[in-house]
């Protein structure tokens, strides 16, 4: 077998195909509610981190789990006009994961999810070369052995691990002590810890789990970071919101550009701000990807939420 290339980003876990509906009235329960449009897009959390930092002239590597499916064709063009090296398994009988997204007219996304077991991703169907080859890894952790697995191999070369989490999957806790940075959902730190405090709960899982920084992504409040030292909080930014879906995804792609970048981690917390942003200004988990130098502008010009100090999400 060729050794594969070295790549800026290797990327684990999660893809979708988004059918998208956006909607003028959320519907009631029992209430009968009229659609115009419903578009199918590639989705997906790592997928689509992976498919930001390729856009943004990063190197990138994508491993995943399809099914053999006209889904399957989708997410493959989708790769290959990105410009994504890909190693993707096949689950011959299996459907792709497909996920229905309810957008309401503030732009705000309701996710319904279906995935076939048998796309499960094994540690059997990794390679450790594909996840060494690489600067950094990014996983999701929903097909958590799997990650587990592949974060032992960075960790053991020495390359940083990227996680984003919004589940409390079965083994979790294993994967988070072979993570480095720690970057979930708003609700995730306290179902972790069951300490209801937000800052105490970052806190608690930097200190169990050792991980460099612990961090809670907040929509339109930002987010709050524990470095082991001090907390961090930048504001997001405002734009005219059309759909967020996808904005975590690309927030973590912005992380992760800026971590490799040696940025200072006030820039990397705001480029990934300003990047989840403007992703929300168009349909798609990938819809608002927008080139460097227009999240930079944003940085510069734009305006921010007006929030507390993180100590107010106690």
């Amino acid at each position: 077998m060729t050794k594969p290339s070295k790549v800026d980003l290797v990327g684990v876990g999660l893809n979708a195909t988004d059918t998208v509906i956006p909607l003028t009235d959320y519907p009631s329960r029992g209430s009968k509610v009229e659609y115009r449009t419903a578009t199918v897009l590639p989705g997906g959390q790592v997928a689509s981190t992976v498919v930001a930092c390729q856009r943004w002239g990063m190197s990138t590597r994508y491993v995943g789990k399809l099914g053999d499916d006209a889904a399957a064709a989708l997410h493959r063009e989708a790769f290959a006009h990105a410009g994504v090296e890909t190693q993707l398994i096949t689950a011959a009988g299996a459907a792709s994961p497909q996920s229905l997204i309810l957008v309401d007219a503030g732009g705000e996304r309701t996710v319904l999810c279906r995935r076939d077991e048998r796309l499960i991703l094994q540690p059997a169907d990794l390679n450790q070369e594909w996840i060494v080859n690489a600067r950094a890894l990014h996983v999701d952790g929903h097909d958590t052995a799997a990650a587990t697995l592949a974060a032992t191999w960075a960790r053991a070369a020495d390359i940083p691990v990227i996680a984003d989490l919004d589940e409390l999957y079965p083994g979790v806790e294993e994967l988070i002590a072979n993570v480095d940075y720690l970057v979930v959902s708003r609700d995730f730190p306290r179902r972790l810890t069951t300490e209801p405090n937000l800052e105490k709960a970052l806190q608690k899982i930097q200190h169990r789990y050792g991980c460099t920084l612990v961090a809670a992504t907040l929509g339109e409040e930002g987010v709050v970071a524990w470095d082991g030292k001090q907390l961090h909080h930048a504001p997001a930014y405002c734009v005219s919101v059309v759909d967020t879906t996808g904005a975590g995804d690309i927030f973590h792609a912005g992380f992760i550009y800026g971590l490799l970048q040696n940025w200072p981690l006030k820039r990397q917390l705001d480029f990934a701000c300003a990047s989840a942003a403007l992703n929300c200004t168009a349909v798609g988990a990938r819809g608002g990807i927008q080139s460097v130098d227009k999240i930079e502008n944003l940085m510069a010009t734009g305006t921010r939420h007006l929030t507390a100090h993180a100590e107010s999400f106690r």
